[in-house]
């Protein structure tokens, strides 16, 4: 299907579709009033060293950084982001979320304190809160510590709370999803309509089964005696033996007539002797016969003759 038909179809169905596009839209518009907009503030403090530690830079924090302050850096922030530091922002009169954090790509012990929020003018106020929540849990812990005032780490705003910025990107994710799902399901709906409305191809009805018949030989073509002749060709190359079994039989039918002829030619010697003996003996019968009786009769009454 291309995008000429695809077009066509919507075309041909928009009592399907454009129901699915209103109610696309109620649901985008449903989205946009129902998710709110959020605020965000961020204020960045730096933690300094002590005035102690300062004394051989003529008290200039700046000149003074130690890899111990990004260590105490942290630890406040792990602090400030606990359950007892958010019950504590709250009991103050702060609201929305609070995160605590090393600043990104920093140098230094560099902290960025943000609150989100719903409420612009509620979300600078907690921000300022926090701000400042934040400086006094970090002398919380140097005087839990009994650390002297001189030598204490100390904290400076670097930036201050900014005005709330309005961060758009979640609700304008879900207004992007709920579009979406609406026209993916208003097409599903309008290409079902035309799946069901088109005409479906007839269904040929079944033959009646008719009765079985000795089909009538057909006379027999070209084609089909050469194909004959092929198998047989083929049959009798079959069956003909190979040329070594040919060889062997020859051979044996030579001896065999060889042994023939033996027989032959060892009867046909045997058969003239014998009849040699028969007429050799036969003339001598008869000359004595007739030198004894001397041309006279025999005993029995009759002449030889």
């Amino acid at each position: 299907m291309d995008l000429a038909e695809i077009f066509r179809v919507m075309r041909r169905r928009w009592y399907v579709l454009l129901p699915g596009l209103l109610l696309t839209v109620g649901l985008t518009v449903g989205v946009a009033l129902t998710v709110p907009v959020t605020y965000q503030s961020q204020s960045t403090v730096v933690l300094l060293n002590s005035q102690k530690a300062t004394v051989a830079y003529d008290g200039n924090p700046f000149l003074s950084t130690q890899t111990s302050l990004t260590g105490m850096a942290d630890s406040l922030a792990r602090n400030l982001n606990s359950d007892v530091s958010v019950r504590e922002l709250k009991s103050r009169g702060a609201t929305g979320t609070f995160e605590a954090k090393l600043a990104d790509n920093a140098q230094g012990p560099l902290m960025w304190l943000t609150v989100t929020g719903t409420d612009e003018k509620a979300v600078l106020s907690s921000a300022r809160i926090l701000t400042a929540y934040a400086k006094e849990r970090l002398g919380e812990f140097q005087k839990q510590q009994s650390v002297e005032q001189n030598a204490m780490i100390r904290m400076t705003t670097i930036v201050a709370p900014q005005n709330p910025a309005a961060q758009t990107k979640t609700r304008l994710e879900y207004m992007i999803m709920a579009g979406g799902l609406g026209l993916v399901l208003s097409l599903v709906a309008t290409f079902y309509a035309e799946a069901r409305r088109r005409p479906r191809p007839a269904v040929r009805e079944e033959e009646p089964a008719q009765p079985a018949t000795d089909p009538e030989p057909e006379p027999a073509t070209a084609t089909d005696t050469e194909a004959e002749e092929s198998v047989a060709e083929r049959t009798m190359a079959l069956r003909t033996p190979p040329s070594w079994s040919r060889s062997a039989e020859r051979s044996n039918e030579r001896s065999h007539e060889r042994t023939t002829e033996r027989s032959t030619d060892k009867r046909h010697a045997e058969e003239p002797r014998a009849g040699r003996s028969v007429m050799t003996v036969a003339p001598g019968t008869e000359a004595l016969d007739e030198e004894s009786t001397n041309g006279q009769r025999s005993h029995t009454g009759q002449r030889e003759i």
